[in-house]
């Protein structure tokens, strides 16, 4: 009966089945987690006025330049299970910090700047971990049939994080309902174990390698070598571009247009379900058919296209409601369509690559991107004098060639997955 349903909206082949519905169970309690706590993060970012996210995002980044190597050096030392649980056991416990803090009344002018930083950082080893993981375990072709489906739990954990904040927000308390992503980061745990024997009928990696090995430094030097690795980076940076000024715009409109914290909340958490939804309709039902017939370069291209459409729409009309219409296209593009094709370039990638080069484009060069383009619209909003139209006509060329820098990172990666495949042909059985 599952089999029939499952083969409705993913094509699945024998020995995967297990493996799906647990990668879809761990990704919906990761985003769950993530989205439980997002409309408080973006309501803190604005709390101090808006002149104060540049100082929040350059905040990040620096932590990033000393967790990034810490990670590396992690990942070098650890056995994949013990890295993926003392990872999510680690943010878990800083839950449980804020939470005391809070409850004793400690640093409350503080904490919210802390929780901002704290959240995206969370945001960028707790998913990038979980996508590291897969591209670990499922080979190209399967990431071209499944990761949509498999993005699709995600989709399902954001639209179920601002719901349980919403129902349990009332009996619990802001600070106790704390305690509720401690709990869904510890199932999510349970379910990394238990996906890494569910994939082992495919998977040619034992399903506890030893560590890695090599340097906590690694993954930047990767980077630097690799054409390959640094597309992928220059691909994130542009991301960060588009996604930073359209951030920074949002900001200055909703900060104008409102100083109730409470309508702030809601116009975040309505652009969170609004996504969601359309998200999960496109990762069912067209996620996975467009990857595999149209190709991973194309999927990649799709999210740039958006963003130069809709930086054109706000230059006519510099709006909030544009705005709105914008967010929610360009998220549900990214995570439905653009991110798991993003993902799939990485099962490409050599093992070490998968945990370390990979963290480092995440984090790094993304939090790196967004200290840049944060100061960069700061000094054009701020310094020059420029309003939202001109911002955005200044971004449009950079998000076309985006997109062709998304169909070349596709070709790549066609041509090293072929190359893996004659391998493994290859290879004695």
């Amino acid at each position: 009966m599952l089999d029939r349903i499952l083969a409705l909206v993913v094509e699945v082949k024998p020995g995967e089945r297990r493996a799906l519905l647990w990668s879809f169970a761990y990704f919906f309690l990761i985003l769950s987690t993530y989205y439980v706590l997002r409309p408080l993060r973006d309501n803190a970012g604005i709390t101090g006025g808006t002149r104060a996210l540049p100082w929040l995002v350059t905040a990040t980044f620096f932590v990033m330049l000393v967790a990034a190597p810490l990670y590396g050096w992690l990942v070098a030392r650890l056995p994949r299970r013990r890295l993926i649980a003392l990872v999510y056991h680690f943010f878990a416990s800083n839950i449980l910090i804020f939470w005391l803090l809070l409850t004793l009344g400690i640093g409350l002018t503080v904490v919210p700047q802390v929780f901002f930083v704290w959240l995206t950082v969370f945001s960028i080893f707790a998913v990038p971990v979980f996508w590291s993981y897969l591209a670990d375990l499922y080979r190209s072709d399967q990431g071209k049939r499944l990761y949509g489906f498999i993005a699709a739990g995600g989709s399902l954990g954001a639209l179920a994080g601002p719901t349980v904040t919403r129902l349990l927000v009332e009996p619990l308390g802001p600070v106790n309902l704390l305690l509720v992503p401690v709990l869904l980061i510890e199932l999510a745990v349970i379910c990394a174990m238990r996906l890494g024997p569910a994939a082992e009928g495919f998977n040619h990696t034992p399903e506890n390698p030893k560590a890695i090995g090599g340097s906590a430094f690694e993954g930047f030097s990767a980077i630097l070598k690799s054409p390959y690795l640094g597309g992928i980076a220059m691909w994130v940076a542009l991301l960060s571009l588009g996604n930073s000024m359209l951030y920074m715009s949002q900001a200055e409109l909703v900060s104008a247009a409102t100083q109730d914290a409470v309508e702030r909340t809601r116009y975040f958490a309505t652009v969170e379900q609004w996504t969601g939804f359309l998200q999960i309709l496109l990762q069912l039902a067209v996620t996975g058919r467009l990857i595999k017939y149209f190709g991973t370069g194309m999927a990649a291209a799709f999210l740039p296209v958006i963003f130069a459409l809709g930086y054109g729409a706000m230059f006519l009309a510099p709006v909030l409601g544009i705005v709105m219409a914008f967010q929610v296209a360009q998220r549900t593009a990214n995570f439905a369509i653009s991110n798991p094709a993003r993902e799939i370039l990485f099962t490409t990638a050599d093992r070490e690559d998968k945990y370390k080069a990979k963290n480092v484009i995440d984090g790094v060069t993304f939090r790196g991107a967004d200290v840049l383009w944060a100061w960069v619209f700061n000094f054009f909003s701020k310094t020059m004098m420029m309003g939202i139209p001109a911002i955005a006509a200044l971004t449009i060329p950079f998000m076309l060639g985006w997109a062709g820098l998304s169909l070349l990172l596709g070709r790549m990666q066609e041509k090293r997955a072929h190359l893996q495949s004659k391998s493994l042909l290859k290879s004695p059985s």
